[in-house]
């Protein structure tokens, strides 16, 4: 069974992409003028969708790759790439200027019945950091007991998002602005850190390169 270590990376590099600190502002101007019950329906809808994706892509990412002629290392390295480039646009508040105008498209064509789907579990919550990584984490799990654990991992990433949306208020009060971007900023420099490991995985494995000792 995949080793504790690697569960735990995993767990930290889907925060990291899912991002819940930054959902909460989305969240609120995305149900803005509904009803408790009717904020709490979209948010568990919301999460429920982006989960069942993100556990396609953890379970079947790999075949998808392979049947498209793609080798994992190819992957590795350019979804390092991509998860580096989402993780400086946190650092420097990109990411969220492009999340609100996501949202603003989506309030202004009249989608409110639809935003669960879209776009808040897509591509809100699971968007491309989130799926790049869970084909990466995938990749690394050998036996289906090894998958199994990364489904459970998703499921708690996905639980920690809800809770942030359901408690959007609290939680926007609680951080403030302020509290938001440094918290974000944090979270953009480990996304960074792990996009970097992802890059150096994928090369040392497609030109056979020793790992560092």
């Amino acid at each position: 069974m995949a080793d504790m270590g690697t569960l735990m990376s995993g767990f930290t590099t889907l925060m990291v992409t899912m991002d819940p600190p930054g959902m909460v502002p989305i969240f609120l101007a995305l149900t803005v003028g509904m009803t408790q019950s009717e904020r709490r329906m979209v948010a568990m809808r919301g999460a429920l969708i982006s989960f069942c994706l993100l556990v396609a892509f953890a379970l079947l990412g790999d075949r998808i790759l392979g049947a498209l002629g793609i080798s994992m290392s190819a992957f590795r390295i350019a979804g390092g790439i991509l998860l580096f480039w989402i993780g400086c646009e946190m650092i420097f508040e990109k990411r969220q200027e492009r999340k609100e105008k996501t949202t603003e498209t989506a309030i202004t064509k009249d989608n409110i019945a639809h935003l669960a789907a879209f776009p808040l579990a897509m591509p809100l919550i699971a968007g491309p950091g989130a799926i790049s990584a869970t084909i990466l984490l995938g990749s690394k799990m050998e036996t289906w007991l090894d998958k199994l654990a990364l489904v459970g991992v998703i499921m708690v990433a996905s639980l920690v998002v809800l809770v942030a949306m359901l408690m959007a208020g609290l939680i926007d009060r609680f951080l403030g602005e302020t509290g938001r971007n440094i918290l974000t900023r944090i979270l953009g420099m480990m996304l960074t850190a792990l996009a970097v490991q992802f890059v150096i995985d994928g090369m040392q494995t497609a030109f056979h390169l020793a790992p560092a000792s």
